[in-house]
């Protein structure tokens, strides 16, 4: 698990705490930390600045001599550039002697065909960006900053494009599934530093134009056995497009490849809430109905990453009344991707069993980041918070309309169970004198993401 820790300061104020500290107290208390990166630090002395003049180069046919603002930088900089796409009044990353860039390269003043050059302009490659976290912008010329940048003249390119964060990695064990989440590692460092934890409900506001779920989906599960719950909601009018940067820039650290935003909005509810979902094009599920069923023997099946597969029985699939549009817990279909035409999505956040999802990854030969978490055993009782959460994004991002109301299968809701809280023995065990109270405030801090502990006289009783 990758942990961004500009992400976790959203639940936990760790600060004025070093990485090394950080990563030193959370292996000591129990939660292993592998390394850190420091994001941006191989860039140095790249800052925003504004293209105020332009001629050609008099002993070349293709390189430019620009003159460029950059704010307290300087106000009348030269630098030679061969890029064709640089215009008058371009916003560019300029890298102003000495400048440091990935790949331990070094830019420092020189000339260019006798024409002296204070510098160079930046493309996404040498920043160490792509597309993904860039949309939109030329891959093989100078990276044209956004319209925003105009009043950051000087700026440091590491705070303008968010890259400076500290990704933590952790190796989490199979019996904690719930640090496997951007919360549940938020929970551990609260605890590990006695520091306050933030937490908020997830807040969907109603279209309120009287249309309702029931109108567009129904949903049912063949196979409870394989699938404990499945919740469902409906987004109309989405509009496809980039994600914000803050969301790009937060999935770079985690590792995971920006795509659009309804795809995005999916993946960050996995990091954050450790709750994979999945995301239908609603206009692709025959008769707008959902199955969860075992596959078919020899049931040939598409994933998103254009693969063919033949599936068996032993394997759980979400299908419409025609096709397997899933691999459960998996990969979602080709058949039902989101496209930059897709207008009506439906939001899945299902639990489903551990066992039944790593035998049809490794049959499959695809295990991914969803599969991973389910093989550990997730809790049902995450779904609906994980759910909420795609739902306000999408309002906060203005994806589209949420539509009122949820459907929730969940045919056997499990019973919660009721632990002994024995204080003499766990302090014998540990080597440790921690009172009861002490013991008490520990559980009840150190939630883990699909449990909550609720103290009977001395028992602890967790539910979910």
């Amino acid at each position: 698990m990758n942990l961004s820790r500009n992400w976790l300061s959203d639940f936990v104020d760790v600060s004025d705490i070093g990485n090394k500290e950080y990563s030193d107290r959370l292996t000591i208390t129990g939660s292993k930390v592998e390394g850190f990166e420091v994001l941006g630090e191989d860039i140095e002395n790249v800052v925003v600045a504004k293209v105020t003049a332009m001629e050609k180069h008099p002993d070349s046919d293709h390189l430019w001599i620009c003159k460029l603002d950059a704010g307290d930088k300087g106000s009348d900089i030269q630098i030679v550039t061969g890029a064709q796409n640089v215009f008058v009044g371009a916003l560019v990353p300029a890298a102003l002697p000495v400048a440091k860039l990935p790949g331990d390269i070094t830019i420092k003043a020189g000339k260019l065909r006798g024409v002296e050059s204070f510098g160079m302009l930046c493309s996404m490659g040498e920043l160490k960006l792509t597309a993904h976290e860039c949309p939109g912008k030329e891959e093989n010329g100078i990276l044209i900053l956004d319209e925003d940048c105009a009043d950051k003249l000087g700026t440091d390119i590491r705070d303008v494009l968010m890259l400076n964060d500290t990704c933590v990695e952790f190796e989490i064990t199979s019996n904690r599934p719930d640090c496997l989440s951007v919360i549940g590692l938020a929970r551990e460092t609260a605890v590990s530093f006695d520091r306050e934890l933030k937490l908020s409900t997830p807040v969907v506001k109603g279209c309120g134009d009287g249309d309702k779920i029931e109108n567009y989906l129904s949903v049912g599960i063949s196979a409870p056995d394989l699938c404990y719950r499945y919740a469902a909601r409906v987004v109309k009018n989405v509009k496809i497009a980039p994600s914000p940067l803050w969301m790009r820039m937060r999935l770079r650290a985690s590792g995971v490849r920006p795509i659009n935003n309804i795809v995005d909005i999916t993946n960050y509810v996995m990091l954050e809430y450790g709750q994979p979902m999945h995301a239908f094009d609603y206009t692709q599920l025959e008769d707008a109905q959902i199955d969860v069923r075992r596959a078919a023997d020899g049931e040939s099946f598409k994933s998103l990453d254009d693969i063919d597969h033949t599936l068996d029985s032993s394997m759980l699939v979400i299908a419409d009344s025609k096709k397997a549009c899933a691999l459960a817990g998996v990969m979602g279909g080709a058949n039902s991707e989101i496209t930059e035409n897709t207008a009506t999505v439906v939001f899945e956040s299902a639990c489903f069993n551990g066992a039944s999802v790593r035998v049809t990854a490794k049959k499959n030969g695809m295990r991914t980041e969803s599969s991973a978490r389910f093989e550990k055993g997730l809790d049902p009782e995450n779904c609906m918070g994980g759910l909420l959460r795609a739902c306000e994004l999408v309002q906060m991002l203005g994806a589209g309309d949420v539509v009122d109301g949820t459907i929730d299968v969940y045919p056997v809701k499990p019973t919660a169970p009721t632990l002994p809280l024995e204080v003499e023995k766990i302090n014998h065990l540990l080597g440790t004198n921690i009172s009861r109270d002490e013991m008490i405030q520990y559980l009840l801090l150190k939630l883990d993401s699909f449990c909550l502990f609720t103290i009977i006289a001395d028992n602890v009783r967790m539910i979910g």
